[in-house]
């Protein structure tokens, strides 16, 4: 995730608004047994094929995974799932034609944190195991925000493994980018109307100038490799806090077939697999083209207004963004030609309520 960058307060207006043992419970049981407290949960373990189920295996026997008080580990081959409700994780594996990313699971009806779950875990889990949950009670966002996180949402957190510091920044657009794609694949797929989610910078996505999803990213480095974890959540079709992709399908045509999460995040792992793939052999730079149609920025002026030397005055400069410097931060160009660099001051909860500009070389 990018690093905040923290200076003197200055403000920021837009010109443009954006718009322990596993008991002999049947499946219903399982899913439907009375949670006294966020520490009784149960994390399920499936794999799409033979090797990932054995790596399953090995989790569960060898017991090593960071799940904390009161978390049990089962095998999904042990546990027949009948809640309506409930992630269907055979649709989400015939759906995933990926050859490392989410192909080892960890599922659970109710956990706190998916993004825990592979962050305290990233360095023992295989590549691209994803954690997905129905409901979260202790959803991440930026800057500790807590995410909503209700039933109809997707929820999910994957790991990333990389070796070049340099462009860990950038994996968080990859993966905007690649939901973005997954939408408008699943949309054609199933016949529906398509939907035009966007990319807010840094790690947004909104559809009608309203907040569907968010992208979390962090990373550790250890043993020479940085581990990302990767996490997502998007309003698939959960109405609150805001509004959700099956409620505009709806009001566009109301006898549009609803989308399903199993759907979406699998085409998310299908799409991000080949930009992912892209991204390491040819860098950020061979997907700009495609981000910058999708994100809200390009061409937008806004106005940085910075402290003067006896910080009792500020300074106005308006700055039109052109799209990301190498670093990944948003590269603009003043009106009398001259390019910077725009930091978060690392105070605002929306990014774009509070810049820093660095002049460029």
């Amino acid at each position: 995730m990018i690093s905040q960058f923290k200076g003197s307060s200055i403000f920021f207006h837009s010109l443009q608004k954006f718009p322990k043992n596993l008991k002999a419970f049947s499946s219903s049981h399982v899913l439907g047994r009375k949670m006294e407290s966020p520490a009784d949960t149960l994390l399920l373990l499936s794999g799409k094929s033979e090797e990932e189920n054995d790596a399953a295996k090995v989790l569960k026997n060898n017991n090593t995974l960071k799940t904390g008080e009161g978390v049990e580990l089962v095998l999904h081959s042990e546990v027949k799932l009948e809640n309506d409700d409930a992630f269907r994780i055979e649709e989400y594996f015939n759906s995933l034609s990926t050859r490392r990313f989410g192909r080892l699971l960890i599922y659970s009806p109710r956990l706190s944190s998916t993004h825990d779950v592979i962050s305290q875990n990233n360095s023992d889990l295989p590549l691209g195991t994803v954690c997905v949950a129905d409901v979260q009670l202790k959803g991440r966002g930026r800057s500790s925000n807590v995410w909503e996180s209700p039933k109809g949402c997707l929820l999910f957190s994957f790991s990333i493994q990389m070796e070049d510091g340099r462009v860990v920044p950038h994996i968080q657009y990859v993966v905007c980018l690649a939901m973005t794609e997954a939408i408008k694949a699943v949309c054609l797929e199933k016949g529906t109307p398509e939907l035009d989610v966007r990319i807010k910078w840094p790690n947004d996505l909104y559809l009608g100038g309203v907040k569907v999803g968010g992208i979390l990213s962090t990373s550790v480095y250890r043993s020479k490799k940085f581990y990302v974890s990767a996490g997502v959540g998007l309003n698939v079709g959960n109405e609150k806090p805001t509004t959700c992709l099956n409620a505009v399908l709806k009001k566009v045509n109301p006898l549009s077939r609803e989308l399903k999460r199993e759907d979406v995040i699998a085409a998310f792992f299908n799409k991000f697999e080949n930009l992912y793939d892209v991204f390491s052999e040819q860098g950020f730079q061979a997907l700009e083209g495609l981000y910058y149609r999708t994100w809200l920025h390009s061409g937008q002026r806004v106005i940085v207004q910075e402290r003067s030397g006896d910080q009792d005055q500020f300074v106005e400069t308006v700055v039109t963004i052109q799209g990301l410097t190498s670093s990944g931060y948003l590269l603009g160009i003043t009106d009398d030609g001259q390019m910077c660099e725009l930091h978060p001051d690392g105070n605002s909860f929306d990014f774009f309520k509070g810049l820093i500009k660095r002049k460029m070389s």
